[in-house]
């Protein structure tokens, strides 16, 4: 015993006791560096002051704006008020330091009250969408499941700072087998893009689906390109050697949206084909980003997809911004040869 004694002691002289000071150097440093970011005067702070007159905070509010900008890595104090971006990573990291499970309600309600009152929520088209906590209660999402289960516009009808939930139909569904399961969730903000998330389920009942939040979303840009309204007959060939005729809504360089009354899924895969006025019959393959469902009212009976081009369509792709620009000219002379052809397709 008193060898194996002897042989931890040296073992502590030899590798622990000369690191020792290093270490304590380290975790001074670091108490140091955390009492100068919560005490000491931010660089921004006269920007962030006058910022913030331009919204109703009240004093609780301000309070949890101070605690998300020195739990976050920025340097400069007013950089939450800039973004929803930011704002947002500021969120996830002071959730994460204090686990939003443990986090007072007051403040949850205050963090919540700043997204309103900034309008960094999904809602305004101008905010970058980059948590599940700016969806919106009444949003309508696409589910899914593990199982091959899937339930298309789904709404969102509760969203809480520390869960989200979204309804279903479970009158077919093993709410317990789906509890702890993954999902595939997609949401399209209009004249934006198709945001998607695999996420395991929180919880669940017959009528709802409970999950987390989180910021890791994947974005499909839905209009990289300028579109141009339309109204071309299309015909959509299936790879099951299916055909199908519908409408083609609008017209990007990168992609459409049509009407079909097929009920299609996204990453689903098929061949169109339309006549492009004064270029002729033009076959591409597409991928479908979305289904939202029955919304065009000149056509009841068709679904409105959203599809991107895959595959080989370079050539479709120049004679479409051709003849975009061709329309855009017609239909705003002036514009079009102030700005240019380079102008119209970025």
């Amino acid at each position: 015993m008193p060898s194996e004694l002897q042989e931890v002691w040296d073992f502590f002289q030899k590798y622990i006791l000369p690191v020792l000071p290093f270490v304590a150097l380290v975790l001074i440093e670091m108490q140091l560096m955390y009492n100068r970011r919560e005490n000491e005067v931010m660089f921004g702070t006269e920007a962030f002051d006058e910022k913030i007159k331009a919204f109703e905070f009240t004093p609780k509010e301000v309070r949890t704006l101070e605690k998300l900008v020195r739990s976050s890595k920025f340097e400069n104090k007013d950089a939450v008020l800039n973004s929803s971006g930011l704002f947002e990573a500021a969120v996830s990291e002071f959730y994460r330091i204090r686990n939003v499970f443990s986090v007072r309600d007051e403040t949850l309600e205050a963090i919540a009250g700043l997204r309103r009152k900034m309008d960094f929520t999904g809602s305004n088209p101008l905010s970058m969408v980059c948590s599940t906590r700016q969806f919106n209660i009444g949003d309508k999402v696409d589910l899914e499941f593990e199982n091959g289960q899937s339930f298309k516009r789904a709404s969102i009808f509760e969203r809480t700072e520390k869960v989200w939930s979204v309804k279903i139909d479970g009158s077919a569904v093993n709410a317990k087998a789906l509890q702890g399961s993954h999902a595939l969730i997609r949401w399209t903000r209009m004249n934006d893009a198709v945001y998607s998330i695999r996420m395991s389920v929180f919880a669940a009942t017959p009528d709802k689906v409970v999950f987390t939040h989180s910021d890791k979303l994947d974005k499909e840009q839905l209009r990289k390109w300028v579109r141009q309204v339309v109204d071309f007959p299309v015909t959509a060939t299936f790879p099951n050697g299916e055909v199908h005729s519908g409408m083609l809504y609008d017209l990007s360089a990168g992609g459409i949206l049509l009407g079909l009354t097929e009920d299609v899924k996204p990453d689903q895969q098929f061949s169109i084909s339309f006549e492009l006025p004064t270029f002729g019959v033009q076959n591409v393959d597409v991928k479908v980003l979305n289904n939202l469902g029955h919304r065009n009212p000149n056509f009841p009976l068709y679904n409105s997809i959203a599809a991107v081009f895959t595959g080989s369509y370079a050539w479709t792709q120049e004679r479409v911004l051709q003849y975009i620009f061709e329309a855009t000219r017609k239909a705003n002379p002036k514009k079009t040869e102030s700005n240019g052809v380079n102008r119209v397709t970025t």
